[in-house]
């Protein structure tokens, strides 16, 4: 892009930014006019504050639990990363990092994410969870439930992205986590080896039973977030989710279920209204994956 064309741009985006800022500066200015009433201020991080709101606010994003809040070892881990936070934030605001392009369209995302996700979330939860459904929930997926078991496993996980086809293709047919250990180790593949446990509560009835049919013999492969795991079965013991436990789960997976069908019709909703210009038309029309989804679960 020409210079000025890009100095353009950039002077445009910083304007769209100033917009959504403005109505957050003004209430910045408020407090600042305004001593915040006592006991809100949490800590004084040289010219900005830490409020008890955003303090409580911070717990619940890290999922601390309500029972937890008042821990003084969680307290004080949480308070040094906020005070850590504000700290640079500070400092990237006095070198005008918030002024740069990249930067700023960084900013216009997160915005766009968070109110993406909050306006779902509402909208999912505008219709209370019947104790009908919660019941039905329950009797259909009893691997969840009243049959719930947990497998027991010994395994091998590495970074993903080191997973690659060669070393897929090697490991394949592997007949033990020993003959895995020593094709990554000689591939030169980091990887660790230790215990672990899968519930049915978090797998597909297919993979289950896949699972039981073949857990005397297959070494398997699965992905979970930026790693591969290797595992193989040491056994599967019944673990059974009653009474109040199964309830409050049961109400968690029908809230899960409720915002990934609205996300969906989002989704749907959002390609209807949309026209993509040149050759992004055609590359929407072909159906082609995203991106990365080769790496998703």
């Amino acid at each position: 892009m020409p210079k000025r064309a890009w100095n353009h741009a950039s002077a445009r985006l910083a304007r769209m930014v100033v917009l959504f800022a403005l109505p957050a500066l003004a209430l910045a200015a408020c407090k600042n006019d305004k001593p915040v009433a006592g006991g809100q201020v949490v800590a004084h991080v040289g010219d900005q504050v830490i409020t008890a709101p955003e303090l409580d606010a911070e717990l619940r994003l890290v999922n601390v639990p309500p029972e937890k809040a008042k821990d003084p070892v969680l307290l004080r881990q949480v308070l040094s990363e906020m005070v850590t936070r504000k700290h640079l934030e500070q400092q990237a605001l006095n070198a005008k990092l918030d002024r740069e392009p990249g930067i700023l369209l960084e900013l216009l995302r997160a915005r766009s994410q968070v109110l993406a996700s909050a306006y779902a979330a509402r909208t999912a939860a505008a219709k209370a969870i019947t104790q009908a459904e919660v019941d039905k929930y329950i009797s259909n997926n009893p691997l969840k439930f009243e049959q719930r078991q947990v497998v027991t496993t010994d395994q091998i996980t590495l970074p993903i992205a080191a997973n690659s086809p060669s070393v897929a293709d090697t490991n394949k047919n592997a007949a033990s986590l020993e003959e895995v250990d020593q094709n990554l180790t000689a591939a030169g593949i980091s990887h660790g080896r230790a215990g672990g446990a899968i519930s049915t509560s978090d797998i597909p009835q297919d993979f289950y039973d896949l699972i039981q049919s073949k857990k005397d013999t297959t070494v398997f492969f699965v992905r979970s977030g930026n790693n591969g795991i290797y595992f193989k079965v040491k056994a599967i013991e019944p673990a059974p989710l009653k009474g109040d436990a199964a309830q409050t789960a049961a109400r968690l997976y029908l809230r899960a279920d409720r915002l990934k069908a609205e996300m969906g019709l989002a989704s749907m909703s959002a390609t209807m209204e949309t026209k993509f210009e040149g050759g992004y038309a055609e590359i929407m029309k072909s159906g082609a994956p995203p991106l990365g989804a080769d790496l998703q679960n």
